[in-house]
């Protein structure tokens, strides 16, 4: 067993207030920007920031997984975390104020498996888990460009 670390980060092109709000609003915004590696995206309760509970699958490498996510807002209007119920995993959003748009980070952390199976999702899964993020963080860009043209 041991840690695993994932992250990826990117510019987006509007003011970090507003993409933080994306990210929160788990009702409106965030289902907007998911890549199609994540499928049956539900609020079960809340919607907005601290106290929502998500729910969806994850398919990456041929594989599929559930999570169930409550969301905390440890720096509110700049880090928001993902704790999923059912496992260690927790995924972090950072946004920060970059020259007008912002910087934005999503960093996932969760205990890999022991044995043989456990070195292969040390082997593959950062990389799956990276691409999936680049993908979501370039959606989120495009999401925010199209509300500020409209």
């Amino acid at each position: 067993m041991g840690t695993i670390h994932v992250s990826a980060e990117r510019r987006v092109d509007a003011p970090a207030r507003t993409v933080y709000g994306y990210i929160a609003n788990m009702r409106e915004h965030h289902p907007r920007f998911l890549p199609p590696a994540f499928s049956g995206f539900e609020v079960e309760s809340g919607g907005v920031g601290d106290g929502t509970v998500t729910r969806f699958t994850v398919t990456a490498g041929g594989r599929s997984r559930q999570y169930r996510m409550r969301v905390t807002e440890p720096e509110p209007g700049r880090v928001l975390t993902e704790s999923d119920e059912n496992s260690s995993l927790v995924t972090t959003w950072t946004v920060s104020p970059e020259d007008g748009a912002s910087r934005v980070q999503i960093s996932t952390t969760w205990e890999g498996g022991s044995g043989i199976g456990g070195f292969f999702e040390r082997m593959f899964a950062p990389r799956a888990m990276r691409g999936i993020y680049a993908d979501e963080l370039e959606r989120l860009d495009a999401y925010a460009r199209e509300r500020a043209a409209a």
